[in-house]
């Protein structure tokens, strides 16, 4: 039979409660809500210390964001306003020069600089050489060796003209990189270089109005402010307006490129017959002093002046002084005149030689004239009778006489390095018979060119001493002009009676007199010839060496225009007559035409001889 299992004994722990006891309910209960104590305080202790944290850490951050807002605010906020700001000066061109016709006489171009990075290229270095040669007329076989030196950094070529450029660019070729510059081009090269000057490689005028006009030609360097992204591209939102607009403005001279031009070319012709060391030519317009040619020769192209000699670049007409002879004669007539010592039809003896203190003075060429007018004196050019005209007034009166005309002052000329006049002192000129004598006909003094022009535009302009000039202002492309100089006032120093006679008188040397060779029909011409010795360094005067002029005041019904020509050191049968004159009479004839002159009066054509018949 089978053996039963007597069930195990139920321990007090494993025995059930019934359900329905009161008491194993309660304590049921009991045990549910019953917690350690230990365990209860742990959420507590935890959240307080989160609390605590998050309150330190806002703490922290209020601090912190209260020293930057307010302590540190206006600091962290200019740093971070330079961090994304880039300060910029880009280049701007220098303003061109132009002559009263607007012809171009000085402009920037731009140019271009090659570098070569040998280490980028893509191709051959034979290849690229191949290529370039015949771009920059260079052998390929040259530029091929100069990319062997190094790996980056090789200038190729120093200068390269936009039009090679463009074709450089049209390669395309990887290693290769332009950098654009900009260049002073001279187009009209030597023809008004005294006068416009050159820069040099830092771009700052060296001569010329180039020099005397830099704050005019310079446009204003402005400096940007550009705002930087994140990524480093520059924004325009801080772009000023109008900044990439240049302003077209141009500085216009009173100069004529045309009558400068053939007023160069004849007397080129001219120091080339006499074998002559140099040249000038002015012509002013009396009115107001406006410079329409300035001629010196020989002289430079600035746009290679580095090749040039440095005596070259002095502009000798208004830089170097010389005794300007018989064409300050009419100045002395003017003098005695405006001072009474003299009558227009007071006669003066005219011996070929008169002795003063000790010193005899002699004519330049014989006359045979027993007597001559003042008019005459000035028609032969007599050295005697402008000597006993001149001792009709008292030395301290004379000598005051030339300090007012302004013998040893500048002009006031808008150009640089003007030389101002050198005279005997007050007490030799007064004490010494011979130094007004020898003054009487222009000799013992000395001025510069321009000087003399500037007097003899007081005799054209009825007695008004102006101010020679050679700009004429700032113009725009549509011919406004924008600023002009401010000139001195003119000061009178002749009465209109004074030098109306005197410019009459002129005229009888062109008709009748020394200046025959300034002639031309039906045009009234008034002139002076001069001839004079010059200097020796060791004192007194070289026989061998001399210097010949001739001055015009033109047309003398109505007198604007003044006209000197100077050749220095002619050779042969050199006189003011022989070698100034024609240049003088072939400016005037450039000088007509230009202008579009008529004749002053009717030109008288003889008939021709009718042919003989059988």
């Amino acid at each position: 039979m089978p053996t039963s299992v007597p069930p195990s004994p139920r321990t007090k722990r494993q025995r059930p409660l019934h359900k329905n006891n009161p008491k194993a309910r309660q304590k049921r209960k009991q045990q549910q809500n019953r917690q350690p104590p230990s365990n209860s305080r742990i959420p507590y202790i935890r959240l307080l210390l989160v609390w605590s944290v998050l309150l330190s850490a806002a703490i922290a951050l209020g601090v912190n964001l209260y020293q930057l807002q307010i302590l540190k605010g206006s600091v962290l906020l200019n740093k971070a306003r330079k961090q994304q700001i880039v300060t910029l000066r880009p280049f701007i061109p220098r303003r061109p020069v132009v002559d009263s016709q607007n012809n171009v006489l000085a402009v920037d171009r731009p140019i271009f600089t090659l570098y070569a990075h040998p280490k980028l290229f893509k191709k051959s270095k034979q290849a690229i050489a191949q290529s370039l040669s015949r771009i920059l007329n260079r052998p390929a076989a040259e530029l091929s060796q100069q990319f062997a030196t190094r790996n980056t950094g090789i200038r190729v070529a120093p200068v390269v003209t936009e039009e090679a450029a463009k074709q450089i660019a049209k390669l395309r070729l990887d290693g290769l990189e332009l950098i654009q510059q900009y260049s002073r081009l001279y187009p009209q090269q030597s023809l008004v270089a005294d006068v416009v000057g050159y820069v040099n490689l830092d771009r700052r005028g060296q001569a010329g109005v180039e020099y005397s006009q830099q704050k005019w030609l310079e446009r204003p360097l402005e400096t940007i402010k550009l705002n930087r992204r994140g990524d480093g591209a520059l924004m325009s939102d801080r772009l000023p307006q109008g900044f990439l607009h240049v302003d077209d403005l141009r500085l216009q001279l009173t100069l004529d490129s045309r009558l400068q031009r053939a007023s160069r070319l004849r007397l080129k012709e001219q120091l080339a017959k006499f074998g002559a060391k140099r040249g000038s030519v002015i012509v002013m317009d009396a009115r107001d002093g406006s410079i329409l040619t300035m001629v010196s020769y020989p002289s430079y192209d600035p746009n290679a002046y580095y090749k040039s000699e440095l005596g070259l670049f002095k502009n000798w007409a208004l830089s170097d002084l010389y005794e300007p002879g018989s064409t300050f004669k009419p100045i002395n007539v003017a003098i005695a005149l405006e001072t009474g010592v003299i009558k227009p039809n007071d006669v003066f003896p005219d011996p070929d030689t008169i002795k003063v203190g000790g010193w005899p003075i002699k004519n330049a060429e014989k006359e045979d004239n027993q007597s001559l007018s003042v008019a005459g004196i000035l028609q032969y050019s007599s050295n005697v009778g402008m000597v006993q005209m001149m001792q009709r007034l008292q030395p301290t009166e004379y000598y005051k006489w030339m300090q007012k005309l302004g013998v040893t002052k500048p002009v006031g000329i808008d150009l640089p390095f003007e030389a101002a006049g050198q005279i005997k002192a007050r007490k030799q000129f007064v004490s010494s018979p011979i130094e007004p004598a020898t003054t009487s006909f222009g000799q013992g003094f000395s001025l510069t060119p321009i000087k003399l022009v500037q007097l003899h535009s007081a005799l054209a302009n009825g007695g008004k001493l102006v101010t020679p000039h050679v700009v004429r202002g700032l113009v725009d492309t549509q011919g406004q002009m924008h600023w002009q100089p401010q000139l001195p006032q003119q000061r009178q120093i002749f009465s209109p009676k004074t030098t109306q006679t005197v410019v009459e008188m002129m005229e009888k040397v062109v008709k009748d007199g020394t200046g025959k060779a300034a002639e031309i029909p039906g045009y009234r011409i008034a002139g002076k010839t001069g001839t004079a010795q010059k200097a020796s360094a060791t004192g007194g005067y070289d026989s061998s060496a001399k210097i010949t002029s001739f001055v015009s005041i033109f047309p003398v019904e109505s007198p604007r225009y003044v006209v000197l020509a100077v050749v220095d050191e002619p050779k042969g049968i050199a006189f003011g007559s022989t070698t100034a004159a024609p240049v003088v009479k072939s400016v005037i004839e450039s000088l007509v035409a230009i202008e579009k002159l008529p004749p002053s009066q009717p030109v008288t054509v003889k008939a021709s001889p009718k042919p003989e018949t059988n």
